[in-house]
């Protein structure tokens, strides 16, 4: 099962994304999954009305599918959550979790699904099987002596509306609003920069848009590894002539080439679709300056226009009648010299009149987006320039236009949407205490940086996770690794074991759940479940797969178990009577948002799914001044951080083998890299200049100025595209570098796109 190498290849790879490298890479994870007949049934029925959502992205959901609805990588997490391999207790009696804590993440998970609910034993370092009551009544006798302050209740995207919307009512019936989860790490600076600005947490557009927009802007994601089903959706875009301006610091095969392999023609002829007209490769943290050129031009032009009587470039009635602070902006814009434009974004005044050129000329435009623009000390203002580009030309609120970001996780947004936060104006607190009649707390709760310093200061003193890998995900590693078992509690709900898993507390348990593809069967029969894409659609999900294991849970039968025995009883809530039957919980979540999900139930298998509405798509605007805000951005880097000589910007990066912490395996096929994930991509005139050579295996060390020393060895340098001053190595084994205050200013996003480093022999 292992496919770490220790004569790593690499060699640049020259075809598409997409096509027969697709085909071979599903070739070959679908026998080493051993993937038994009903999974090839299930591909079939992945993201189709009537079938299951992808377990992977957030990528929308089209109506009229495909005849296979699914890329590369949602085919890799379908075969990775439908394996043969089992992770039995006879496997834990034969290896302690210090012994486990020296392999890799991907031989952890490719050891296959857990199989029984599992207790620490600290006198073996092992786990061993347990009953479930015997869980769940341990679990309340640890919890019940804490603060409830103290307690916090962590969620993975991947988890489902109908159980997300049952865990953060649990934990504020329980006494706090500590919910951190997946959007802490990644959009959180989406959902505070577009909130302030538009008066909407998430992006205004739908995938009709597509059909409508005639230029798209893309900022910071590598849609062939992240989102590869968008590529559809983009050849489309350029076969009718659609001009797309990419901003990224690397050369993303995903972004330049795409073969359709659904395409027979395409596949026989080996034809191609080139993605990007112009590809502008930024500096890490450079993307305000270079937004901030291209509002130059238009203001520059605009002038022009006005004084020789030409149509205006700006739309000066949609500003008016629609924005506030322009003028603030404009006076920033124009008293920015090119010389500093030029410097931060590292692109040329000509890239950025090019760029500029087709923004002008375009009617409609779309700004899509990613962690490239969120993660990073000044992720908010990057979303805010974002917003401001599309404000100069009312390219919000139109067919075809607004603002794209591209979520992760499949439900990530959606768990905002139904109390997963830490943020009370987020949530309806006066009518979930009207329909449960308790005080729910107002105090905010912790995010995901909050809790890390929890966890190392020893104030939190319970952790319970709905899925996910925690502690690999976060910055910090090696503190939060040397801290987590000073934790009174430990409970992880998950489908396969991970890092997390092995770092034990005082009181630990390891319980796992079906996952989304699995039938779940309970008293009233067959359940579906739902999730909210990337485009605030709502989709019903049906598993149909035989269950890993007669001992698994569903995740709302495990928070149901658990809500139980440690909350009081509670005559408005009846726990079991919505195990037994999961509409029960839509017509809760109905009663609590009325507005999103007016007849959820009857809408749930919707084609293509039901919208819930977007009041910045009407031009409504829920901001404090009732219009759109304009934001002067405080800085043209993003980083955080000034140059410094040796100091380089380390840009964390997925493989296209690997989705967030999940590794499927060690080919990053675009990147052309095999067999390692141990390397550090770096510009050919900057390793001149360090005297360093390729293959030489160096470390990096963390250049924040906090005094804590950060490092990761054995690095193998790596010449690539990408430029002067930047590094790029693989998430999450890079996140030992990331300080804990790394993070985004007001979203607390860690900033894993520009980290100070330093390398050394």
């Amino acid at each position: 099962m292992k496919q770490h190498s220790d004569d790593p290849k690499i060699k640049p790879f020259k075809g598409p994304a997409g096509g027969w490298g697709s085909v071979r890479s599903l070739a070959e994870i679908i026998p080493r999954e051993h993937l038994p007949a009903e999974g090839f049934r299930e591909l079939v029925r992945q993201n189709k009305p009537e079938g299951f959502m992808c377990v992977s992205c957030a990528w929308p959901k089209p109506a009229d599918h495909h005849p296979f609805e699914f890329c590369e990588e949602g085919a890799k997490a379908t075969a990775w959550e439908l394996t043969k391999f089992r992770t039995t207790p006879e496997f834990f009696a034969a290896h302690t979790l210090t012994e486990l804590r020296g392999w890799k993440d991907y031989d952890l998970e490719q050891h296959g699904r857990l199989t029984h609910p599992l207790r620490y034993d600290p006198a073996t370092d092992k786990y061993v099987a347990c009953s479930w009551d015997e869980a769940f009544d341990a679990i309340a006798a640890a919890l019940e002596p804490l603060d409830p302050k103290s307690v916090v209740f962590y969620s993975s995207g991947r988890a489902s509306l109908e159980a997300s919307y049952m865990y953060g009512l649990m934990a504020r019936m329980f006494g706090n609003q500590n919910l951190p989860d997946s959007s802490n790490m990644c959009h959180e600076s989406t959902s505070v920069g577009l909130k302030a600005a538009i008066g909407v947490p998430v992006g205004t557009t739908q995938l009709e848009d597509f059909d409508h927009c005639d230029a798209i802007l893309f900022f910071g994601q590598n849609v062939g590894s992240n989102a590869p089903r968008m590529l559809h959706n983009l050849r489309d875009c350029r076969k009718r002539g659609v001009e797309i301006i990419t901003f990224n610091p690397l050369k993303e095969r995903g972004l330049e080439r795409f073969t359709d392999p659904q395409n027979p023609i395409e596949m026989t002829t080996l034809s191609e679709t080139r993605i990007s007209t112009q590809y502008h490769q930024v500096k890490a943290g450079g993307d305000i300056a270079a937004m901030m050129g291209i509002a130059k031009f238009l203001i520059e032009w605009d002038d022009d226009a006005r004084e020789a009587g030409r149509p205006d470039v700006l739309d000066h009635a949609f500003i008016k009648a629609h924005t506030r602070d322009f003028d603030t902006f404009e006076l920033k814009v124009r008293a920015t010299t090119w010389d500093a434009i030029e410097h931060e974004s590292g692109l040329s005044r000509g890239e950025l009149e090019a760029s500029a050129k087709i923004y002008a000329q375009a009617k409609a435009v779309m700004a899509i987006y990613g962690m490239g623009l969120t993660q990073h000390v000044k992720g908010v203002e990057n979303v805010r320039m974002v917003v401001n580009l599309l404000l100069m030309r009312g390219n919000i609120g139109r067919p075809g236009a607004g603002p794209t970001p591209v979520r992760g996780h499949s439900n990530v947004q959606g768990q905002r949407t139904v109390g997963i936060t830490e943020k009370t104006e987020l949530v309806p607190v006066e009518r979930i205490e009207e329909q449960y009649g308790f005080t729910a707390p107002r105090e905010k709760g912790l995010d995901t940086v909050e809790s890390c310093r929890g966890v190392i200061d020893g104030s939190v003193k319970a952790f319970i996770a709905l899925g996910g890998n925690f502690l690999r995900a976060v910055p910090e590693t090696a503190k939060m690794e040397a801290a987590w078992p000073q934790l009174d509690v430990s409970v992880q709900i998950a489908t396969k074991l991970n890092r997390n898993h092995l770092f034990a507390g005082r009181t630990t348990f390891l319980l796992p759940c079906l996952g989304r593809i699995e039938q779940d069967v309970q008293a009233s029969g067959p359940q579906a479940v739902s999730t909210e894409d990337s485009m605030s659609c709502i989709h019903g999900s049906r598993g149909k797969a035989t269950p890993a294991s007669p001992h698994l849970l569903s995740e709302p039968a495990i928070v149901a178990a658990l809500a139980k025995r440690i909350l009081p009883t509670n005559p408005r809530l009846d726990w079991d009577a919505w195990v037994a039957d999961y509409a029960r919980i839509r017509e809760a979540i109905e009663q609590t948002y009325p507005e999103v999900f007016k007849d959820y139930n009857q809408r749930l298998f919707t084609p293509g799914g039901f919208w819930k509405g977007n009041k910045a798509a009407e031009r409504i605007w829920l901001t404090k001044s009732g219009k759109a805000e304009f934001l002067a951005p405080s800085d043209l880097s993003a980083t955080g951080f000034g140059d410094a000589e040796g100091r380089f910007r380390l840009i964390t990066l997925r493989s296209n083998d690997q989705f967030n912490t999940t590794i499927y395996g060690y080919h990053d096929r675009f990147r052309g890299i095999k067999g390692t994930r141990d390397v550090l991509l770096m510009n050919a005139d900057d390793m001149r200049g360090a005297g360093l050579h390729e293959g030489e295996v160096v470390a990096l060390e963390s250049d924040a100025g906090d005094g804590v020393q950060r490092r990761r060895d054995g690095m193998i340098v790596t010449p690539y595209d990408i430029p002067s001053g930047c590094l790029g190595a693989y998430y999450p084994e890079a996140n030992v570098l990331i300080p804990v205050e790394h993070h985004a200013e007001q979203s607390h996003v860690p900033a894993a796109k520009s980290v100070p480093v330093r390398i050394v022999a």
